[in-house]
């Protein structure tokens, strides 16, 4: 990936296997399940927080400590909150972008039974297991839909990316 986010691609602007930072279909498809990764590590900060500042705010009723200490860290607390917050809120909207070219790639696949399989894994998020069973298959021969259907996505000329 270079400075910009942008994966490089091959001869007539379809991606040759390999991106100039080694970004595969499945690292591609990928982005979405770990910027929702990322999102839910910062809800459990955000509650987190909540909880220390529920605490400092104890703090302020009790006497005779520094009033200073317990709102200062109260204040940190709530501003941490609210930066957190509006991350949250910028991933989100990421992500909603991210899910939206994967699944217009997903959906360049010719094979229906690729495109559910891609889904689920990609955009779904389920397990390996839930989608065997979904599906009707075994896991082991799903793997081997799953390398086969890798095989048709063709990464976008420029790929954002989670950053």
């Amino acid at each position: 990936m270079g400075k910009s986010g942008q994966v490089s691609t091959g001869k007539g602007g379809e991606f040759d296997g390999r991106g100039s930072a080694g970004m595969t279909a499945r690292e591609y498809l990928s982005q979405a399940y770990y910027l929702d990764q990322r999102i839910n590590s910062k809800i459990e900060q955000v509650e987190s927080l909540n909880d220390l500042a529920r605490k400092a705010g104890c703090a302020i009723s009790g006497m005779p400590r520094n009033p200073d200490r317990a709102v200062s860290s109260m204040a940190n607390a709530v501003e941490r909150i609210i930066d957190l917050q509006a991350e949250i809120n910028a991933d989100i909207d990421r992500m909603v972008g991210l899910k939206t070219e994967i699944m217009k790639v997903i959906r360049q696949v010719d094979d229906p039974e690729f495109q559910t399989l891609l889904e689920k894994r990609y955009l779904s998020f389920h397990t390996w297991g839930q989608i065997a069973v979904d599906m009707g298959y075994n896991v082991r021969h799903l793997y081997r839909i799953h390398d086969r259907a890798l095989l048709e996505i063709k990464i976008p000329k420029v790929v954002t990316g989670c950053q």
